[in-house]
């Protein structure tokens, strides 16, 4: 049986350390990162509102909740994409970021969309 794809939305993030925003003395790191949503179901979707889970190394965890991204409630017709960039920062140099988009679609059923992990670290301290 085929899986149905009518609502399916993926997700892939890049990330950047932002050396002139950071000032580790203090323990502070920032970081952006460029998301792109695109709609790979069959029904166009509206992107409601978001939910962060973010990560540092030593286990704290913030959670972000609101609506939209960047001010914006995008709809996506199949096949569409939909690209951003916003921030954290984090009091250490690496931490992890995962969560998911609360979606609309155009007939009215309501459903997420994960963001899968993904890794924010200062260049050179993974390997």
């Amino acid at each position: 049986m085929v899986a149905d794809k009518k609502y399916e939305i993926s997700v892939s993030a890049r990330t950047n350390y932002l050396p002139e925003r950071s000032d580790p003395d203090d323990g502070r790191y920032v970081f952006s990162y460029t998301i792109t949503i695109k709609n790979t179901g069959d029904v166009a979707a509206q992107l409601i509102s978001r939910h962060w889970i973010i990560t540092d190394a030593e286990s704290h965890v913030q959670e972000v909740r609101g609506l939209g991204v960047i001010g914006l409630q995008p709809t996506l017709e199949p096949g569409e994409s939909f690209e951003y960039t916003s921030g954290t920062s984090l009091a250490t140099v690496v931490g992890t970021m995962r969560g998911s988009y609360q979606m609309v679609a155009a007939d009215g059923l309501q459903f997420d969309a994960p963001i899968s992990e993904f890794i924010l670290s200062m260049p050179r301290v993974l390997h």
